[in-house]
């Protein structure tokens, strides 16, 4: 008797299970394997991030805009347009210093901090009142007998990377 009942309710419960499922994905329909939301935008530009730091590192505006662009690519599925996008982000490099942070005995630094700070105008044409203006900073610690050139590709991939999450979390994260 178990048996017979149990067959006859299988397909039932076949159906509840696939349709439990259908619902699960369905119901994360705007949202991608990192968290972010992308709502009904369907595409995004980056405009060019000029430098405009009272110290000019050569490159680093392009390498900055290629990098966030890359990372939003990646973190979505959104597609990258030149102009017109759902998503804008644009702005400036406004600093950009190598400071000393910790001195030896006597009195000479031992270490050096490289600090980058990007001004970011995040547009969502799509959902207005989710438009921002920040201010995004991150650092690079390097020892003082370092050469920033001999340092600069690791300290622009840790900076860049975790402004570029900043952003990527102020705009399109909703937690």
């Amino acid at each position: 008797k178990y048996s017979c009942t149990f067959a006859k309710n299988f397909p039932l419960k076949k159906l509840i299970l696939f349709l439990c499922l259908l619902c699960g994905i369905s119901s994360c329909g705007i949202y991608n394997f990192t968290g972010g939301s992308t709502g009904n935008a369907k595409t995004f530009q980056v405009n060019f991030f000029q430098n405009r730091a009272p110290l000019i590192e050569p490159g680093m505006d392009r390498e900055f805009t290629f990098y966030l662009q890359d990372l939003i690519n990646n973190q979505t599925n959104l597609s990258l347009t030149n102009s017109n996008g759902d998503l804008v982000y644009e702005g400036e490099i406004t600093n950009f210093t190598v400071a000393p942070m910790a001195a030896t005995a006597d009195q000479r630094a031992a270490q050096n901090r490289l600090t980058v700070t990007v001004n970011v105008r995040f547009t969502n044409n799509k959902e207005e009142d989710k438009d921002f203006e920040k201010q995004f900073s991150h650092y690079y610690d390097f020892p003082a007998n370092a050469q920033l050139s001999s340092v600069k590709s690791a300290a622009f991939e840790a900076i860049f990377e975790r402004i570029g999450q900043d952003i990527f979390n102020a705009s399109l994260a909703n937690w």
